[in-house]
């Protein structure tokens, strides 16, 4: 039986890669730096395993991984988060024979780097907005010249300081900070989407486009609806080809008023497009590059996050006038925590919530980052193996 270590298990993601893999003749083991009772309470998971922090001891956390795959003999390395970055600098440290499902470091900095991207996103069938980089508001306001611009840091995630100046940068926004170096880019009105796939050596084994319809703020979406999307999918083939790409990578997208769609920023990881794929659907087969056809959702209903559905998306939806929307949303879903036979999860997650709640409170912080700054990686030198 073949086995797969799935790394950040405090990710959804986690919980939905352990059981179909499970479910599809692997034995799944999981390993994370802080609580993920999310995922380890499943009864589809054969072992959890606390490891250091990427972050703050990042050769301690490779070291670390390495002993968990010999001890469990483990075939497929997995990562869900933004370790990936911490794997992919590391991987001399992990056996040859060894499957990781990721790239080369300075390929996965590139596709994290907001700047980056969008050069190697030129030519691959989708708008590329016009972008540059600055490191001040003055700079950046000489670019835009009063057009409808976005600010972002060049490497963030979730959301995480954008700026939407959808008439242009106020006389009284604030002075850029935090970050060095800060990508501005031509505004696009329209629908969003993301997309989601797998690829193995520049070919695409895997892929799923969706609306993320509820948010919580301008950050994480929880809830994932599958949209029919041809002409993203041709760009995401033609992107992993370009690039020779191996591994999960995600995209931000627009759907423009005239349907065009225009690319926004790459996430070389996993995102919640995993749980719109069926627990009989060939994803296991997609990493391992076994797969001939391109492995797409056979059934796609809604999938949400129920909690937050039930509590951040109702506030919003009262708030907002929308509820019978709302009803109507809840009632086509499918939560992605809870499944027939595997209940600890929920209790799992709602463990885990409190603690980060704790975490965020003694550390000053918001639950965000007390969620996920010891995975993230901000394009900072790491040290050697």
């Amino acid at each position: 039986m073949p086995a797969v270590l799935i790394l950040g298990g405090r990710a959804p993601v986690a919980l939905d890669h352990a059981r179909r893999f499970v479910r599809q003749g692997w034995r799944a083991c999981v390993a994370d730096s802080i609580s993920c009772r999310g995922t380890a309470w499943s009864r589809y998971v054969h072992a959890c395993v606390r490891i250091p922090s990427p972050r703050s001891e990042p050769r301690q956390f490779a070291k670390s991984i390495a002993r968990v795959v010999a001890q469990h003999d483990i075939d497929l390395l997995l990562p869900t988060c933004e370790e990936v970055f911490y794997v992919s600098r590391y991987r001399s440290l992990f056996p040859r024979e060894l499957a990781v499902a990721t790239d080369h470091f300075d390929k996965l900095t590139a596709l994290h780097s907001k700047l980056e991207f969008m050069r190697l996103a030129a030519g691959c069938g989708a708008k590329v907005p016009e972008s540059s980089s600055v490191s001040t508001l003055s700079e950046a306001r000489e670019w835009a010249r009063g057009r409808p611009v976005v600010l972002k840091p060049e490497f963030s995630r979730f959301g995480v300081y954008v700026r939407i100046y959808p008439r242009g940068i106020p006389a009284d926004a604030r002075e850029l900070a935090h970050h060095d170096r800060w990508l501005v880019q031509e505004f696009c009105a329209g629908e969003e989407l993301c997309s989601y796939s797998v690829a193995v050596a520049g070919r695409l084994t895997a892929h799923i486009a969706y609306r993320p319809l509820y948010r919580l703020s301008r950050s994480s979406s929880y809830y994932f609806d599958p949209v029919p999307a041809p002409a993203i999918r041709a760009f995401v083939e033609q992107f992993v080809r370009k690039t020779s790409y191996t591994g999960q990578i995600s995209f931000d997208w627009i759907r423009c008023a005239d349907g065009e769609l225009a690319v926004l920023e790459c996430n070389p990881r996993a995102i919640s497009g995993v749980h719109l794929f069926a627990a009989t659907d060939a994803l296991p087969a997609a990493f391992m590059g076994g797969s001939a056809e391109i492995v797409e959702p056979s059934r796609a209903p809604a999938r949400m996050i129920a909690t937050l559905m039930l509590t951040a998306g109702l506030a919003t939806s009262m708030r907002t006038g929308r509820l019978s929307q709302w009803r109507q949303d809840y009632l086509r879903a499918r939560d992605v925590i809870t499944q027939p036979g595997d209940a600890w999860p929920l209790l799992g997650t709602i463990a885990d919530f409190g603690l980060h709640a704790v975490r965020a409170c003694r550390n000053r912080c918001s639950l965000r980052e007390a969620a996920t700054r010891d995975i993230e990686w901000d394009g900072e030198r790491l040290p050697e193996c």
